[in-house]
């Protein structure tokens, strides 16, 4: 009877539908708050819910709220839905909300959402599916913190250290798959929570490949052991054929990121905007993007995603225009006899990145400007030149959330040492208008606040904005139901089929 039973379980799991990932790191922590690698986080996703989310258009939907309302400006309520189980099938309730906010302002748990949660007073719970939170003032975010994943309070009510917990290797969530089983550097397979509050997922399993080299992710794919996989722009333009286009559908998106060349402004060289003016005008960034990229990205204007609310279409590219950057190289006391030499220090383990410097030491030759290029390992980047402000320019990246704060980049206050403002930018009125949008809870409100932010920031260029690369992905033709969208792929994954 069990040698039956046996047989029966294998054929099911043989039969089970499953959709095969890639991953190039391990996870460290599968805890929702402490996923801060890339690895942890898209692990995550698949097991935790917050109490929002965002829908397919990139705007502010419940998950395992029900309900919300705004009591007053600085009062929230959300009803939770009563139907939202953990994988070991006990209810969600608003203990689990007041838990984990304490969880994320506990100075002893180290987290990177924990200054999201600044502004806020206090949260209670009025009943088992009701929670009422205050906020200290008006505040622009009142909704998208509460994004985060959920923790369970009756599994880690008792634990001593969330940081070593052995939660963190085995976790219980409430997300539509659960974890079979957690091995660092090895492959990780997640099964379909039966109980999931939106409906069992249509696909089993879900399989991820621990494939650390990018190349052989890409040698998966080509050999259709991979069902969704990153492409590079040269491996879809020249590395991939017509029998690869025949199993596989390629989508291209711009990604939530933009590349930019930051000027340290407290440096002499470049407190004239003219200076800045001129190296802006000197450079061709749709070059940059068809040679980068073979035309997979964009040019970018300005410190926010185009296609946001925070973006600013009045704001134009701009174009190169070398004798205007003569003159006002000029102006600025620089000419062949007196040529402005500086140097811009980037990072190895970016080959992008690196290219693009070269680039840019081309083009600015062009009006007599010698730009040095320096290329450090990571860490060594990180901790001598970006973190103490020891450099002249540097050639950095940034991703961007779909709400944005201009607070950690454009505020004057970030212009410290441990603040993300890097280049020490200070603009009084820009300052102004990002306390002002603190306090907006009103998105039209908001987006007149932030597309002002866009302009002002793009007319001072403390950056030269460069490019914004797009996410190419290709998707498995066996893959039913996907809807791209704004957001992505995997806001439906639920409805995914695969069709063998």
């Amino acid at each position: 009877m069990k040698f039956l039973l046996f047989n029966l379980l294998f054929l099911i799991y043989l039969n089970a539908s499953t959709l095969t990932l890639a991953m190039s790191s391990s996870p460290s922590r599968l805890n929702p708050i402490l996923s801060n690698d890339t690895a942890s986080s898209e692990i995550s996703d698949w097991l935790f819910n917050g109490l929002f989310k965002y829908d397919k258009n990139g705007n502010i939907t419940t998950e395992i709220a029900s309900s919300y309302y705004f009591e007053t400006p600085t009062k929230l309520i959300i009803k939770l839905k009563d139907n939202v189980l953990w994988h070991d099938k006990v209810k969600v309730t608003s203990q689990d909300v007041i838990f984990t906010y304490e969880q994320i302002i506990n100075p002893k748990v180290f987290n990177s959402i924990k200054s999201n949660f600044t502004e806020v007073e206090s949260v209670k719970a009025i009943d088992n599916l009701t929670v009422e939170i205050n906020y200290k003032k008006p505040y622009f975010k009142a909704l998208e913190i509460w994004m985060f994943g959920l923790l369970p309070y009756h599994i880690l009510k008792d634990e001593k250290d969330l940081m070593t917990s052995s939660f963190n290797k085995n976790p219980i969530g409430t997300g539509s798959y659960k974890l079979k089983e957690f091995k660092t550097a090895s492959d990780i397979e997640l099964i379909a929570n039966e109980d999931f509050f939106e409906g069992r997922p249509k696909i089993d399993r879900i399989l991820y490949k621990f494939l650390p080299d990018l190349n052989t992710s890409f040698l998966y794919l080509k050999q259709n052991k991979l069902d969704i996989g990153a492409l590079t722009p040269i491996q879809v333009s020249k590395q991939i054929d017509d029998n690869f286009k025949d199993n596989f559908d390629i989508l291209s998106k711009a990604s939530f990121s933009f590349s930019y060349l930051g000027f340290n402004l407290e440096n002499p060289k470049f407190k004239d905007k003219k200076v800045r003016q001129a190296l802006s005008l000197a450079i061709n960034r749709q070059e940059l993007v068809d040679i980068l990229f073979f035309g997979y990205g964009e040019v970018c204007n300005g410190p926010f995603m185009p296609n946001s609310f925070a973006y600013n279409d009045e704001v134009k590219e701009t174009k190169q225009n070398l004798e205007k950057a003569k003159k006002l190289l000029k102006e600025a006391g620089y000419d062949e006899k007196n040529p402005l030499v500086f140097e811009v220090i980037t990072n190895t383990g970016n080959n992008i990145r690196i290219n693009a410097a070269q680039i840019l030491q081309y083009q600015l030759a062009k009006v007599g400007v010698t730009m040095k290029i320096r290329v450090m390992e990571w860490q060594a980047f990180l901790n001598t030149i970006v973190h103490p402000r020891n450099f002249e320019t540097i050639l950095l990246g940034w991703s961007l959330a779909l709400m944005p704060d201009a607070y950690p980049l454009w505020h004057s206050k970030s212009a410290k040492l441990g603040g993300f403002n890097l280049v020490n930018y200070k603009n009084p009125k820009i300052d102004e208008l990002i306390e002002k949008g603190s306090g907006t809870i009103n998105k039209d409100d908001l987006s007149i606040i932030y597309k002002e932010i866009f302009k002002i920031i793009s007319d001072d260029l403390p950056y030269l904005f460069l490019y914004i690369p797009d996410g190419i992905t290709a998707i498995n033709k066996k893959i039913k139901n996907i809807d791209p969208a704004f957001i992505g792929i995997m806001h439906n994954q639920k409805d995914w089929e695969i069709e063998e």
